[in-house]
């Protein structure tokens, strides 16, 4: 497996793998009509190329060992003091069970580490089964919290946290 950096040429293939992944993942939990306009506003070309011009803003997208891109990673070190959000971790349905994720956290905890940050922290629905995924890497939900997204949407989310140990 490998992770490589994204660039802007890379935009559309985030687009497909996001669209591809949140069909499966959000399909029994948000409308179509919210899941249209989240991937419309937050996938939007633009809104990526806001992200890939931030220096703290990584994507970076998780290759399969038959170099097939699997899905992808966004995170933002110094979100907070010490404190690195882990805004987006998606795979492709075909891709799930094979320990990519946990393989992709691992990633991200060295990403964290390198830059000198001591916790991550995450939003997950609160109807999302990666809840259980990411309280099996060692995550903890420490708050939750419902946030208006626009266009009388919201996201109804717990607040999880990993502490990184060296």
């Amino acid at each position: 497996m490998k992770f490589i950096e994204a660039t802007k040429n890379d935009i559309p293939l985030i687009q497909d793998l996001a669209r591809r992944s949140w069909e499966n993942a959000y399909a029994e939990i948000l409308s179509g009509e919210q899941m249209e306009y989240m991937l419309s506003t937050m996938y939007s070309a633009e809104e990526i190329k806001n992200h890939l011009q931030q220096p703290n803003y990584h994507y970076y997208l998780i290759q399969d060992d038959n170099d097939s891109f699997e899905g992808f990673i966004g995170y933002e070190n110094h979100y907070e003091e010490s404190t690195t959000k882990l805004h987006r971790i998606y795979l492709i349905p075909e891709s799930k069970g094979k320990g990519l994720g946990k393989e992709a956290l691992r990633f991200l905890n060295q990403k964290v580490s390198e830059n000198y940050d001591k916790r991550i922290i995450l939003n997950v629905n609160k109807y999302n089964s990666a809840r259980q995924f990411y309280e099996s890497q060692g995550y903890t939900v420490y708050d939750e919290g419902v946030f208006d997204i626009g266009n009388n949407f919201v996201m109804d989310d717990y607040l999880m946290e990993f502490i990184i140990h060296k």
